[in-house]
C-alpha cells in the first residue's frame, strides 16, 4: 500500500538533488580521481580535528570523483547488491566548502520505511551555501533503497541493516551492503550523524543517542545544542557503533515515527544539524545561531501486559508521575481493559501509537532527567553509583528495534 507513495519521494527526491542546470551534467562536473580505486577495508578515517580553520579547502576525493571547493555535486554509490537483478546507484550529496574543515556526514533511511530522515539531509544539504562553509557535508538521504521502495524497514531478505555494521565483503546480502558503505562513504567522515525514526508504529521525540562514555561523541553531541540526550553505546552491528569504534564519533538522531514525514520533527532535526555546524566551526562567523545546553536523560521503557488493541492517554514528551495511566489495552473480544501505568516519573521520549499490541510489547519509553556526572558513572559501569531509577538494567528497548 505504500509503493506509489514512496516511488513519488524517491522521483522528487532525485529530481531535487541536483541544482538547477546540473542534473544532465553532474558526472562531467566531477572529475575521475587520476589512478584511484575504491578504499581498502583497512583504510582509516580522515584525520584532523573537528573544526573549520578559515584556510582555502582542496579539492575533495570521494567515491573516484573529485568534487571542487566552494561547490555543491551530486554522486553515486552502489552496493552492487542487486535482489532484483539489475543494481541501482544510491545518490550523495556533496557541500564542499570553501574553507578547510572536518568532513560531516549524514546518513537517513538506514531503515527504508524512516522518511523523516530524508526530508532533514535533503533540506540541509541545499540550505547550505558551499561558498560560505568550511569544511563538508555528505549526505546520503536513502541509505536502504531496497527497503525504502517497498516502505520496508528492512531489506528484502528481511534483514535489518543496522545490524550489520562495519560489513563484510565476503558476507550476506546485508553484510556486504554495509560494508560497501562503511568502506567507500563513512571511513571518508570525520563525525557521523545517523538519522532515524521511531520503529515498528512507534513514535519518538526529537533526542540523540550517543556513547556519552567516549569524549569526541560527547563533544559532537554538545554541539546540538537544547535536546534531549540519551546515553547509549548503541546496538551491535548499528552503523553509529561501528563508526564510534572505528574512531569516528557518531551519534543517532532520532525524531518521529515510520512511514510519516512530519514537518514539525524535521524541522527540529534540520535546526539541530545546523547548530552542530556552527559549533564545528563550518558556518561563517557572523551567523551564530542560538544553542543552549543539552539536557541528559537515562531512560527505560514500560511494556504491556496484556495484549489487545492499546490506546494511549498520555501525549509525546509529557512529564508524568509514577502511577500515572499511559495507556489502556482491550481485549477485542472479551472487552476487558488493562490500564498501563507508569512506573518510573519523567519525560516520555517515546511510545506506540495506538496499534493491537501483544503482551512485553515496548509501548512507552520514560526518560528520567539526569547529569553528566551521573550518565559518567553509568557509562563506567559504576551503575550502584548513579541517582535514583538510573541502574544499567533499565530496559533499552534495543530487542525491540529500537534504532
Amino acid at each position: 500500500m505504500y509503493r506509489p507513495v514512496t516511488l513519488l519521494l524517491l522521483a522528487g527526491f532525485l529530481l531535487a538533488a541536483c541544482t538547477p542546470g546540473e542534473a544532465s551534467n553532474a558526472s562531467a562536473l566531477t572529475e575521475p580521481v587520476p589512478g584511484t580505486a575504491a578504499a581498502s577495508s583497512g583504510s582509516q578515517p580522515v584525520a584532523g580535528p573537528l573544526v573549520g580553520s578559515g584556510e582555502g579547502a582542496s579539492e575533495l576525493a570521494l567515491l573516484d570523483r573529485m568534487v571542487p571547493p566552494g561547490s555543491f555535486r551530486q554522486l553515486a554509490w552502489s552496493a552492487g547488491i542487486s535482489f532484483e537483478g539489475t543494481s541501482t546507484d544510491t545518490p550523495v550529496l556533496v557541500a564542499h566548502g570553501s574553507g578547510a574543515g572536518p568532513v560531516l556526514c549524514l546518513t537517513a533511511a538506514v531503515h527504508g520505511d524512516e522518511l523523516n530522515g530524508i526530508e532533514i539531509v535533503r533540506r540541509v544539504l541545499h540550505e547550505i551555501e558551499p561558498g560560505s562553509l568550511s569544511g563538508t557535508v555528505v549526505g546520503l538521504p536513502i541509505v536502504n533503497l531496497h527497503g525504502f521502495r517497498r516502505g520496508s524497514r528492512y531489506l528484502p531478505d528481511r534483514r535489518d541493516l543496522n545490524r550489520f555494521f562495519p560489513g563484510n565483503a565476503n558476507g550476506s546480502a546485508a553484510s556486504r551492503i554495509a560494508w560497501s558503505l562503511f568502506d567507500n562513504v563513512i571511513r571518508h567522515c570525520d563525525a557521523l550523524v545517523d538519522i532515524h525514526t521511531g520503529s515498528l508504529n512507534r513514535t519518538n521525540l526529537p533526542q540523540l543517542r550517543a556513547d556519552l562514555s567516549n569524549a569526541e561523541v560527547r563533544d559532537l553531541s554538545e554541539g546540538f545544542g537544547d535536546i534531549v540526550l540519551l546515553h547509549s553505546p548503541g546496538p551491535d552491528g548499528s552503523l553509529r557503533r561501528a563508526a564510534t569504534d572505528a574512531g569516528i564519533p557518531a551519534v543517532t538522531l532520532e525524531a518521529g515515527e515510520p512511514m510519516r514525514v512530519d514537518a514539525a520533527k524535521v524541522n527540529e532535526g534540520v535546526a539541530g544539524v545546523f547548530r552542530l555546524l556552527d559549533a564545528l566551526g563550518m558556518l561563517p562567523g557572523d551567523s551564530p545561531l542560538p544553542a543552549g545546553e543539552p539536557v541528559y536523560y537515562r531512560s527505560s521503557w514500560i511494556r504491556a501486559d496484556h495484549g489487545g488493541i492499546l490506546l494511549t492517554v498520555t501525549q509525546l514528551g509529557q512529564r508524568v508521575e509514577i502511577g500515572d495511566v499511559l495507556g489502556i489495552v482491550t481485549d477485542p473480544v472479551s472487552s476487558e481493559q488493562n490500564i498501563i501505568y507508569a512506573t518510573i516519573s519523567g519525560k516520555v521520549v517515546g511510545m506506540a501509537l495506538n496499534q493491537v499490541v501483544m503482551p512485553g510489547f515496548a509501548a512507552f519509553n520514560i526518560a528520567v532527567e539526569t547529569d553528566m556526572a551521573d550518565v559518567s558513572r553509568v557509562a563506567a559501569g559504576r551503575a550502584t553509583e548513579a541517582g535514583p531509577g538510573l541502574q544499567s538494567s533499565w530496559d533499552d528497548g534495543l530487542s525491540d528495534g529500537e534504532e
